[in-house]
């Protein structure tokens, strides 16, 4: 049986049977459930008590609904305005426009300067904080200190040949001096030397047409469709560096010409790139502690030079003039013609040269398959055979932006094509080394880049080598008292004059003349004493490896400090000097040695101390005297060369160059870092 209390849930209308009011005023239910079946515990009816009911009676006559007014409402709460979001949305809407402005602005009249910038402090405060972080025996971040100077090398190289322009040229600089860096920047840094890629012709004819406000037809005379009586001209780069690009042209007095054409964002790129370069090196004096930032000035002054074609012009004439103002080269190299009227500070228009290149040894050397008493095409500046003028046509006609049509001019290998100049290495070289010590010794005018793309080798009718020199945009101009230093410097390397030595390094501002000496030379100087190399060997025989390595490196960095001792002192030609020191060694390494290197460079030492223009008669003839005694203490050199000389007739595959840069390789990893010379391989 279900009670009240269960059943009461269940209520409906037809239940509800009555509602009364009891004595007190309080309700009562009768309710009954059998219309559910629900049985109660009365079986008729059951009553409840709800409490009192209220009347609310309406008084007031029925209106429909209407809406409060406005005045009568209390006053409204101020709106959500969101003032931080659209404060901070404005920031980074104005942010973006900014950004995309700057980088339109950046891209098309700033050729990325901005960009390049950017990436430069980016990847200089990666690598800075890298090798904090990592450098020392045990890197927490690497599995070595090898490890560590790998993947630092690969990032800059990646951000030089990605920048481009003025940075492959200080790539190119850090390359020549590689070998004093570790092997992972040794490796990296040898593809320096590949071409850069050309800019397209429509950039080289707006470069003309700024210059000189002619078109390159107005300009040279030229017709780009073959027309008879006009000269002819190659819009295809016959080069391309990482600073202009060459293109060849036949004017219409039949002068055949090297058209050098600046790319044309380097103007704007340049001023940025040596900032950003001054900023880089400034915060890594400060972090590493090694006073590179005051050479960056010097630097900077000589790579800007470099990009302004009225200065190699200039350099390029007053080469050609000291070389036929010195009967020892004249004859023998030749530094081509300047045209001033085709030029400008962008454009640079040269005498073509037909040549083989340096590095090409084999070409070199194979027989001459020409006439007898005759030399290559254009020796001694004689005029080359025209290009046909039915063949330029036809070229011009199906493949007008990609034409060649420049003649091949190799009758000289014969009919096989396997001919070669046929002339001597040992003279080659020799032209070689006299012209850039007569340069450094002589004359304190010194081509500061003379790797083998810049040379190239003629044939002489005598079937003597002629050699040419191109590129004469980066030059070293010494002070004649610098320039004396230096050739007693030299000297006295050859006679072990250790007090002369030092004396000289020291009003150098340099404390460790033993490694300088060395460095110089690109040989070990073994007539110091040795305190550098011998302090070291004592401090890391009894140390392991990855300790070893880290302290030698930790030396390499105090002997840089102890060259750069006093900022102030230090030459900085010695920046330039060394450079090309580091090349002609490299160059006479790379043709087997063939001549006493050593030996020729401290004869113009000596030499240039009697044949100076700016000693008195006084100081030559003593200087003639000690010149004579110098001669003979020389004969000890020859001793050597010629002894290594005879063992390779014998079958011996070493050179004396190559045991010196062995004997150099040993002293490195004595001082601290491994030596590679072999930076035009491949």
């Amino acid at each position: 049986m279900a009670t009240f209390g269960q059943a009461r849930q269940g209520i409906c209308s037809r239940c509800l049977l009555r509602l009364r009011y009891s004595q007190s005023g309080q309700r009562q239910l009768v309710f009954s459930g059998k219309a559910h079946g629900i049985r109660l515990a009365s079986p008729t009816s059951t009553t409840t008590t709800w409490p009192p009911l209220r009347r609310h009676v309406q008084s007031q006559q029925f209106k429909p609904f209407v809406p409060p007014s406005p005045e009568s409402l209390p006053k409204a709460a101020p709106p959500k305005t969101y003032r931080r979001t659209r404060k901070w949305g404005r920031r980074l809407l104005y942010l973006a426009f900014s950004l995309g402005v700057i980088y339109e602005v950046d891209e098309y009249f700033l050729y990325s300067s901005l960009a390049r910038s950017a990436r430069t402090f980016w990847l200089g405060l990666v690598v800075a904080t890298d090798y904090k972080i990592n450098f020392r025996p045990h890197p927490p971040l690497a599995n070595s200190i090898q490890d560590l100077h790998t993947r630092n090398a690969e990032r800059l190289f990646d951000l030089l040949r990605t920048n481009g322009g003025l940075y492959l040229k200080i790539g190119q600089a850090i390359a020549m001096q590689s070998a004093i860096l570790p092997p992972a920047f040794q490796k990296m840094f040898s593809k320096m030397f590949d071409d850069a890629p050309q800019n397209p012709w429509k950039d080289a004819e707006k470069v003309i047409l700024e210059d000189f406000g002619k078109t390159p037809e107005e300009l040279f005379g030229v017709s780009f469709s073959g027309e008879p009586g006009k000269g002819v001209m190659e819009r295809t780069a016959r080069a391309s560096a990482s600073v202009a690009q060459v293109h060849w042209a036949r004017l219409a007095d039949g002068r055949e010409v090297a058209v050098k054409i600046q790319k044309r964002e380097i103007a704007q790129q340049v001023g940025w790139d040596l900032w950003t370069f001054k900023v880089v090196a400034r915060i890594y004096t400060f972090l590493f502690d090694i006073p590179l930032y005051s050479l960056v000035p010097y630097i900077s002054e000589r790579l800007l030079l470099e990009t302004d074609f009225v200065n190699e012009a200039d350099n390029s004439e007053r080469m050609a003039q000291l070389v036929a103002g010195e009967s020892r080269l004249r004859g023998r190299v030749y530094i081509p013609k300047v045209y001033r009227e085709l030029s400008s500070k962008r454009i640079m228009t040269a005498e073509w040269i037909e040549g083989v290149r340096l590095w090409d040894k084999e070409t070199l050397t194979r027989p001459w398959q020409g006439r007898w008493r005759q030399g290559s095409p254009g020796c001694r500046g004689e005029p080359l055979d025209p290009p046909d003028h039915d063949t330029v046509a036809k070229v011009l006609r199906t493949n007008a932006l990609e034409e060649h049509l420049k003649p091949t001019r190799d009758w000289w290998k014969g009919p096989s094509g396997k001919g070669g100049l046929g002339v001597s290495l040992k003279d080659t070289m020799q032209t070689m080394v006299d012209l850039f010590s007569a340069q450094m010794f002589l004359w304190g005018t010194c081509h500061a880049d003379p790797h083998p793309g810049n040379i190239f080798i003629r044939r002489l009718p005598s079937g003597k080598p002629e050699l040419v020199l191109i590129d004469h945009g980066l030059y070293v101009h010494m002070q004649p008292e610098f320039r004396h230093q230096y050739s007693l410097f030299w000297k006295s390397l050859m006679t072990f004059d250790n007090k002369t030595i030092g004396k000289i390094v020291q009003s150098w501002g340099i404390n460790n003349p033993d490694v300088f000496a060395s460095a110089t030379l690109m040989r070990p100087y073994s007539g110091g004493d040795n305190s550098t190399s011998d302090g070291i060997k004592r401090t890391m025989s009894a140390k392991e490896q990855q300790e070893r390595s880290y302290e030698m490196q930790q030396q390499m960095r105090k002997g840089i400090r102890e060259i750069l001792a006093d900022e102030k002192k230090w030459p900085r030609e010695l920046i330039f000097i060394g450079r090309n020191l580091r090349i002609v060694q490299g160059n006479n390494q790379f043709l087997g040695a063939p001549v006493n290197r050593i030996k020729i460079m401290g004869n113009w030492a000596s030499r240039s101390l009697v044949d100076s223009p700016d000693l008195s008669y006084g100081e030559k003839l003593l200087n003639l005297g000690r010149h004579f005694l110098f001669k003979f203490v020389l004969f000890s050199s020859d001793v050597v060369f010629y002894t290594s000389k005879i063992a390779q007739f014998f079958g011996r595959k070493q050179n004396v160059e190559d045991d010196v840069e062995a004997s150099m390789k040993k002293m490195a990893g004595d001082m601290g870092f491994e030596l590679n010379h072999r930076v035009f391989e491949g």
